[in-house]
């Protein structure tokens, strides 16, 4: 679909957009976005260096959930 579209297509779109929506509202809109991408991008960043902090004891103390062999109590 946007194969097809060239150049002058894209310049076409941005300036109905312009007009429909002010400078004023796809500058805040384009500022938000701007925001949304910095943020994902720590939280990215966060989330990658609280994983290389953890150490392999607390992945080793983590709860087994894994079912146990079957007891007395569940045979009956």
């Amino acid at each position: 679909m946007l194969n097809n579209i060239g150049p002058a297509g894209f310049i076409i779109i941005a300036v109905v957009i312009l007009v429909l929506f002010g400078r004023g509202k796809v500058a805040g809109l384009m500022g938000e976005v701007g925001k949304g991408i910095t943020s994902f991008r720590k939280g990215m960043k966060d989330g990658a260096e609280e994983l290389e902090d953890k150490s392999d004891d607390a992945a080793k103390s983590a709860r087994d959930v894994t079912p146990a062999e079957e007891t007395e109590k569940d045979k009956a």
